[in-house]
C-alpha cells in the first residue's frame, strides 16, 4: 500500500474518530436544530452567504465521510434557506460529498475487490459498462440501499466519474426536494398544536409516498427505454396471446377467460403439452400396470400361493394410449372454447411486444396485436451429443410409448425422476434393464439415504445400476448395440437392444422471436420475480421459464402470469416459490417439499430432524408395504416446518398435509392434534409429530409433575 492511501486512510480515521469521540453527531438532530432555530435564523439573516458556505462545507463533509445525518440536514436545509435556495445548496452539496466518497471509495479499494474477486466482478464490470448510468439512476431515485452504501460500493465499479456526478446530482434532485420542502414545513412549528398542520401532514404524506411515486418513474422511464425502436399500436384486438397448451398455457388462457378477457391460445402440436400426452399421464399408466405385475410376483407375501399374469406389452400400451385419450377431453379445444378461449391450431412467432405473426395449420398467415402475451412452450428431452448416437437409435420420455414389443435389453441412460420410473417399469414387464447414471448416485436432489434406498429396491428388483459411468460412445459391432463408458479409469462396454435417453429437458426456445426482441433466453426465458421478461407486457410460464419442471408449479406460475398480464400496471403479484412439492412415482415412492438435508448444509441454514419409520405403522404392516421413513426438518427448539422427505406407500399421496401445513404456518404441534384415522398410511403423519414432542418434552416439569402424583399416591 503506497503512502498516499496510507496517508489518506489516517486523515479520513482521524476525522472519524474526532466525530464520535467528541460526539459531533449530537449537533445532527431534529432536538438540536429546534433549540437553537431563533439563533441559527438571526445568523442567517446577518451573514446569509457566510451561512450558505458553511453549511454547503458541512454537508459535503457529513456525505464525503459518509456519516449519519445527512437527512436531518437536508430537512434543516429547507428550514434554514427556505425551499429554492435549500434545494440548491443540499443538491449541489450532496452530489459532491457522494463523490468524494465514491473517489475514496475507488482510491482505497477499488483495485483490492477488482483482484479479489475477479471471477464475480467480471459480470457486475459488463453490467455497469453497458447500465451504469441508468442503474445508478434507479437506485437514487428507489434508494434499496442506504445513499453512502450506493457511493461506497459504485466506487468500486469501473462507472466514470462524471457519469456518476452528473447521474446522481439528477437522480436525487426528486428526493432531495420532498425532504427540503418537508423541511421547510418544520421550521414553522412553534408549538404542539402546529405538528398537525395541514401543510406539515401534507409535506410528510409525501415524503412517505415519494418511494412509492420514484418507482413508478422508474418503470415508466424503464418501459420507455426497452420500448424505444417499437411503434405500439393504437388499439389491440386481444387482451392477451398465449403461446402454448400444456399445462401452464391452459391455465393462463382459463383464467384470462374467467375474468372475461379476450384470450387467444395457439399450440402447434396437440393441446396438454408433455404432462397429458407423453410425461406424466402416460407414465403413471404404465406405472400403474407394472405395478399389478410386480404384486403378483410378491403374491406369497400376501398368503397366496401362486399368482400369474399373462400380457401382451402392445396391449399395455394400447391401454397407455386409452387413459390419454380418456383424459385428453379434459384439455381439449372444445372445452376450452366453451370457456371463452379462442384456440387456433398453428405456429406462432412474436415479431413486436405487441404482435405475433400467427401460421395456421392451413397455411394461412395472420398478425395479431394484443395487449400482452405469456410465453408457455414448454420443454422437450435433452439429448446429449455423444457419437454413435444417432446410429444405434434412441427413444426419449417423448417416443418411447411408440413401443409395442418389449425390448429384450433396455438401457436407460439417465437417474433422474423420468429415467428411474420407467427404468423400474419396463424392469418389471421383463425386461433387462441396465440404468447408467454418471453421478455417484441416482436421484441427485435427494438425501442421500433416500438415493440409496431406491438404488437397493432397483437392485433387488434385478435392475442393474451403474453409478459413476461416464457415457463415451456408441458403436454397433457385428450388428450388436454398445455403450462404451468409463468407470474408475477403465472402459466399460454395455451391450443392449434398445435405448431410452433421460438425461433430463430443455426448454423449447427457437422459433418463437425471442432472439429478434432480444429476449434472453439461454437454459429458460429470463423472467423477474412477476414472470416479466425484458418487456413488461411479454410473460413466461412453465418450463420454458423454471425454475421448476413440474406440472403442478406450471400451473402454479400460469397464475401469476394471467393474473400480471391483465391487471399491471394496477396490480401484480411476485411468483411465490416457498413451498413447491414433488414426487417421483417409483417403489418406494418418494416426496419431498421444502428443504431436505443437503439443501440446509448447503444453505447453511441451521436446522433439526424429526424421523418416524414407516416399518412401525400399523396399516404399513397390514399392506405388506412395511417400508421407508418420514423426515422433517424444523427450525431449532420449534415445530415450524422447514421441509419434508417421505419415501414410502403414496408418499406423494402423504406429503399433501405437509405442504398444506407449511403453507399456512401449521406445526408439527397441531399437527400432532389432528385426529388421524386408523388405520391409515396418513397415521404416520402424526407419529412424527409425536416423534418431535417427545424430543422437546420438557424434563424438568415432567420430573416436578411426578413428585406431585408420587406426593398424591401418599
Amino acid at each position: 500500500m503506497n503512502i498516499r492511501r496510507l496517508l489518506l486512510i489516517a486523515a479520513l480515521a482521524g476525522l472519524l474518530v474526532a466525530y464520535f469521540a467528541l460526539d459531533l453527531g449530537r449537533f445532527l438532530s431534529i432536538e438540536h436544530f429546534k433549540s437553537q432555530q431563533e439563533a441559527i435564523e438571526a445568523w442567517r439573516n446577518a451573514q446569509p452567504v457566510k451561512a450558505g458556505l458553511l453549511f454547503f462545507v458541512a454537508y459535503v463533509a457529513v456525505t464525503g465521510l459518509s456519516l449519519p445525518g445527512a437527512a436531518v440536514m437536508t430537512l434543516a436545509g429547507g428550514a434554514i434557506f427556505g425551499l429554492f435556495w435549500g434545494l440548491l445548496l443540499v443538491s449541489f452539496a450532496s452530489s459532491l460529498g457522494a463523490t468524494l466518497a465514491f473517489l475514496a471509495s475507488r482510491f482505497l479499494l477499488r483495485d483490492w475487490v477488482q483482484k479479489r474477486f475477479s471471477d464475480r466482478m467480471r459480470a457486475i464490470n459488463a453490467g455497469i459498462d453497458k447500465e451504469g448510468g441508468f442503474y445508478l439512476f434507479t437506485l437514487r431515485l428507489v434508494p434499496l440501499f442506504p445513499f453512502f452504501v450506493i457511493n461506497l460500493v459504485m466506487g468500486l465499479t469501473p462507472l466514470k466519474t462524471r457519469t456518476f456526478y452528473w447521474v446522481s446530482q439528477l437522480g436525487m434532485l426528486a428526493g432531495t426536494l420532498v425532504y427540503v420542502n418537508a423541511g421547510t414545513q418544520l421550521a414553522r412549528i412553534d408549538s404542539l398544536a402546529g405538528i398537525l398542520s395541514p401543510a406539515l401532514v401534507a409535506s410528510f404524506v409525501l415524503l412517505g409516498f415519494f418511494p412509492l411515486i420514484a418507482k413508478k418513474i422508474v418503470d415508466a422511464l424503464a418501459a420507455r427505454k426497452v420500448y424505444a425502436g417499437w411503434k405500439k399500436p393504437a388499439r389491440f384486438n386481444r387482451n392477451l396471446i398465449v403461446i402454448g397448451a400444456g399445462s401452464a398455457g391452459l391455465v393462463t388462457a382459463y383464467i384470462a377467460a374467467a375474468v372475461k378477457a379476450k384470450v387467444t391460445l395457439i399450440e402447434k402440436h396437440k393441446l396438454g403439452g408433455d404432462c397429458l400426452n407423453t410425461g406424466c399421464v402416460p407414465s403413471k399408466a404404465i406405472i400403474r400396470s407394472a405395478r399389478l405385475l410386480s404384486h403378483m410376483q410378491r403374491s406369497q407375501e400376501f398368503g397366496i400361493r401362486e399368482a400369474k399374469a399373462e400380457f401382451d406389452f402392445a396391449e399395455v400400451m394400447e391401454r397407455v394410449q386409452r387413459v390419454i385419450r380418456t383424459v385428453e377431453p379434459h384439455d381439449s379445444a372444445e372445452r376450452y372454447s366453451e370457456l371463452g378461449v379462442e384456440v387456433i391450431a398453428g405456429s406462432a412467432k412474436i415479431v413486436s411486444p405487441w404482435e405475433v405473426e400467427l401460421v395456421r395449420h392451413s397455411g394461412e398467415h395472420e398478425r395479431l396485436t394484443t395487449r400482452s402475451i405469456v410465453i408457455a412452450t414448454g420443454g422437450r428431452p435433452f439429448v446429449p451429443s455423444l457419437p454413435g448416437l444417432e446410429e444405434v437409435g434412441y427413444y426419449t420420455s417423448d417416443t418411447i410409448w411408440e413401443l409395442r414389443q418389449l425390448p429384450r435389453r433396455l438401457l436407460v441412460l439417465g437417474g433422474g425422476p423420468i429415467g428411474c420410473e420407467l427404468t423400474q417399469a419396463f424392469s418389471r414387464f421383463g425386461a433387462q434393464v441396465t440404468q447408467v447414471q454418471q453421478g455417484p448416485r441416482i436421484m441427485v436432489r435427494e438425501d442421500p439415504e433416500v438415493s440409496e434406498m431406491v438404488t437397493q429396491r432397483f437392485r433387488d428388483e434385478g435392475i442393474a445400476v451403474l453409478l459413476n459411468h461416464q457415457a463415451k460412445a456408441f458403436v454397433v459391432e457385428d450388428g450388436e448395440k454398445t455403450l462404451l463408458t468409463e468407470h474408475q479409469g477403465e472402459e466399460v462396454r454395455i451391450p443392449f437392444d434398445a435405448l431410452l435417453v433421460a438425461v433430463g429437458r430443455a426448454a423449447n426456445l427457437s422459433g418463437y422471436g425471442l432472439e429478434e426482441l432480444g429476449i434472453a433466453a439461454d437454459r429458460t426465458i429470463e423472467t423477474n420475480d412477476f414472470l416479466q421478461t425484458k418487456y413488461p407486457n411479454i410473460y413466461a410460464a412453465g418450463d420454458v421459464a423454471g425454475p421448476f419442471q413440474f406440472t403442478h408449479t406450471a400451473a402454479h406460475q400460469a397464475w401469476y402470469a394471467a393474473v400480471n398480464a391483465l391487471f399491471d400496471p394496477f396490480r401484480k403479484f411476485r411468483a411465490d416459490y416457498s413451498v413447491i412439492p414433488w414426487a417421483t412415482f417409483v417403489e418406494p415412492e418418494v416426496a419431498r417439499v421444502g428443504l431436505n438435508e443437503t439443501d440446509a448444509r448447503e444453505r447453511n441454514i441451521p436446522y433439526e430432524v424429526t424421523l418416524y419409520g414407516i416399518d412401525d405403522l400399523d396399516r404399513a404392516i397390514a399392506d405388506g408395504e412395511a417400508h421407508g421413513f418420514i423426515k422433517v426438518l424444523t427450525v431449532p427448539g420449534k415445530d415450524r416446518i422447514l421441509g419434508v422427505t417421505i419415501v414410502g406407500e403414496h408418499g406423494g399421496d402423504l406429503i399433501a398435509e405437509y405442504v398444506l401445513a407449511m403453507r399456512h404456518g401449521i406445526g408439527l404441534n397441531k399437527i400432532l392434534g389432528t385426529i388421524h384415522i386408523y388405520p391409515t398410511l396418513a397415521e404416520a403423519n402424526k407419529y412424527v409429530a409425536g416423534n418431535w414432542k417427545k424430543a422437546h418434552a420438557p424434563q424438568k416439569l415432567l420430573a416436578w409433575v411426578a413428585r406431585f402424583h408420587a406426593w398424591r399416591r401418599g
